[in-house]
């Protein structure tokens, strides 16, 4: 509906809404999906699996701007995971048994995209497939989805609880300097602002590395088992590994998660202990400010992005009725002028030659048309 401006100067002060208000899903027969970044949530009675809705936007997540890679503002993998843990808590699963990331989504700077998350009912063992899809919100009704990631979901087997982290530094670790960490981030591609600049201090083992990370004081946790830009300073951590060339060589990104499982939620510092796994792999434990768990991650495996990889993100064009297209025009042969055309105006006419019986008056100029003088000169 429109509404009327002011008859007054703005005075500094905006009239517009910086992002679209959601109306009360339960109206559309939806219920509240009870996480920041998922909106709604519907179930289906007959495979009793849900799918999960979103709409992302820098305006209305203003926190998601502070992960950049190569400029461009991606989801990070550590908000998948707390998607997904929400979701299978939400279904009675509560571990991620393998989590594939196979495009990065990208968080336009304008405008918005669409999530879709859905998850399965139960195979015979328990498990429910899921997977998370996105489309730009100017997209028409039919414009394709991009699948993001893809993975299992499945019930924590019965285990024993995990012992607390007494000595904190661990007891021989040598102290590294993190003071540049994010400066040398920001040289090969990688710029973390805001709360995802966690890292506070950090050692280094024989087994590994282990490292202090924590969110901005003020940083709202509401609604997040475990903040994903937290989460994400944890995994920052690996580029300090006495064998890792992240700092030095192509970018890498999460692309496989194996067996995450989340014990306690509302965590705003944690202790991280990275182990490596393999090539391009790593195991980590995450406990609060007191040793207790708060996460385990069975295996991390990091994948190189390569040049163009990321793409450039939503399209605010989609399926627009505009584009350009050029014409080829051939050029003229040699000597062949062809037509001539008068650009800026008609050109003044040059003033015309007199001549008489003793030919052209001296001083007069020579540019045609000719006209015959009609008085006789001689």
């Amino acid at each position: 509906m429109p509404a009327d401006l002011p008859a007054y100067p703005f005075q500094r002060r905006t009239f517009w809404l910086a992002d679209p208000v959601v109306a009360d899903v339960t109206a559309a027969g939806l219920s509240h999906a009870g996480h920041p970044l998922l909106t709604a949530v519907v179930e289906d009675p007959a495979t009793e699996g849900a799918v999960f809705t979103g709409r992302l936007s820098v305006p209305a997540h203003a926190w998601l701007a502070g992960h950049r890679v190569r400029d461009l503002a991606l989801l990070p993998g550590t908000a998948y995971l707390d998607m997904l843990l929400h979701a299978g808590a939400e279904v009675g699963c509560d571990r991620i048994e393998d989590l594939t990331l196979q495009a990065p989504l990208v968080v336009p700077e304008n405008g918005a995209v669409h999530l879709r998350m859905t998850v399965a009912g139960e195979d015979e063992q328990g498990r429910r497939t899921c997977a998370v899809y996105s489309r730009p919100d100017d997209a028409a009704p039919a414009g394709p989805w991009t699948t993001h990631a893809t993975g299992r979901l499945a019930r924590t087997l019965p285990e024993p609880p995990l012992a607390a982290v007494s000595a904190w530094p661990p007891a021989g670790a040598v102290a590294i300097d993190v003071d540049d960490l994010y400066s040398r981030f920001e040289q090969i591609g990688l710029r973390y602002s805001g709360p995802f600049r966690g890292v506070r201090a950090a050692w280094r083992t024989d087994d590994g590395v282990h490292a202090e990370v924590a969110l901005p004081d003020g940083t709202d946790t509401a609604g997040f088992g475990l903040h994903p830009a937290l989460l994400d300073a944890a995994l920052h951590v690996i580029a300090l590994l006495p064998d890792s060339d992240i700092l030095t060589g192509q970018i890498r990104l999460p692309f496989a998660w194996t067996d995450v499982v989340l014990h306690a939620e509302g965590a705003t510092r944690l202790r991280v202990q990275v182990r490596p796994a393999g090539t391009d792999a790593v195991t980590l434990t995450v406990s609060d400010h007191a040793g207790e768990a708060v996460a385990t991650i069975g295996a991390l495996t990091l994948r190189a992005v390569q040049a163009g990889g990321l793409g450039t993100g939503p399209s605010r064009t989609h399926d627009s009725l505009f584009h350009l297209e050029w014409t080829a025009v051939p050029l003229p042969a040699p000597g062949d002028i062809g037509a001539l055309a008068i650009v800026g105006g008609r050109p003044r006419s040059p003033p015309p030659t007199w001549t008489g019986r003793c030919g052209l008056i001296p001083g007069g100029p020579t540019w045609p048309p000719i006209r015959t003088c009609r008085t006789p000169c001689c």
